[in-house]
């Protein structure tokens, strides 16, 4: 039997990224609020992490690498940098009982694909 279903599905059009290292240095632990690969630019939160962290991920061009570290009750210091294709761009330190601290960065937008 011949397989007669036509894909209308159009390819998938992947967006250009830049490597981006998230870093968190501190003792404890502390949520992390993060910009990873996503369509939709929500952000990815990891709550109660074991510092120091670090993570490196894909962002996609045009979207603003971004990390947020928030300390808990206990308090503490915490600080995030943020580093775009190895290059570092932001520090921050969040200091004492729920001290906030965010490092962000710029990535240049996508180039405009020729349409066939």
């Amino acid at each position: 039997m011949l397989d007669t279903d036509e894909k209308d599905e159009k390819p998938e059009r992947r967006v250009p990224t830049a490597s981006v290292t998230y870093e968190v240095a501190g003792e404890g632990t502390a949520d992390i609020a993060y910009q990873a690969r996503s369509e939709s630019g929500e952000v990815t939160v990891a709550t109660a992490v074991q510092l120091p962290w670090r993570k490196t991920v894909d962002v996609p061009l045009g979207r603003p690498p971004i990390v947020t570290i928030t300390l808990g009750e206990k308090g503490g210091r915490a600080s995030c940098a943020l580093a775009v294709r190895g290059k570092h761009v932001q520090m921050a330190t969040a200091f004492g009982k729920f001290g906030r601290a965010t490092c962000q960065g710029e990535l240049p937008t996508p180039e405009p694909v020729a349409s066939e």
